[in-house]
């Protein structure tokens, strides 16, 4: 992995738990120089786990999201600053409806440059009370990320007319699209 200077030409990876991932998914994969975003597992105990298993309560994983991206286009920090505008990092081990641990606000970081940018993108947030409550999210090492099984990949693509996708997804996708179109693919 790179150390995140955006003059290197390597692509690297930021791993993000933040609610459900079908919606980080969808607002990501729409961004400018992200290649790739891989909804998965991170931050348990389980080896390969199912999402059932996740749901259970019993692993300790994280619904998250594998976000490759060029850091030519798009830096790590505009990655998190990003994450912290479509999720409430304030609640812990919930989003919204959602409860439990799988939901929990995590930045799982790759290197001690990851590190440093998350807990400094936090601070930054905390001093300017940019959140009424305090920040809960988790800064913690990737251990090990695990894909979700098939039918989570492009969810939202997929499956709009699901009630979960009509109801929560869309919108938070729309409001995205529309407060931060400078940053969409064309």
């Amino acid at each position: 992995m790179n150390n995140g200077h955006s003059s290197q030409d390597k692509l690297q990876v930021a791993t993000l738990g933040g609610g459900c991932f079908w919606c980080l998914e969808a607002i990501y994969k729409d961004i400018q120089g992200v290649s790739a975003v891989i909804s998965g597992y991170a931050g348990g105990h389980t080896k390969n786990p199912t999402y059932e298993q996740v749901c259970s309560h019993m692993t300790g994983h994280a619904e998250v999201v594998n976000v490759t991206f060029d850091p030519n286009v798009i830096s790590y920090q505009d990655i998190l600053d990003i994450f912290f505008s479509i999720h409430d990092p304030t609640t812990l081990n919930r989003q919204g409806n959602d409860v439990g641990d799988q939901y929990r606000s995590a930045i799982f970081y790759h290197d001690a440059e990851q590190k440093r940018v998350a807990e400094g993108t936090i601070k930054a947030l905390t001093e300017a009370h940019a959140f009424h409550d305090p920040i809960v999210t988790q800064v913690v090492p990737l251990d090990e990320f695990y894909p979700a099984e098939n039918y989570h990949q492009d969810y939202f693509k997929n499956n709009p007319n699901q009630p979960y996708c009509r109801f929560v997804v869309a919108p938070k996708v729309n409001k995205f699209r529309k407060s931060h179109a400078d940053l969409m693919k064309v």
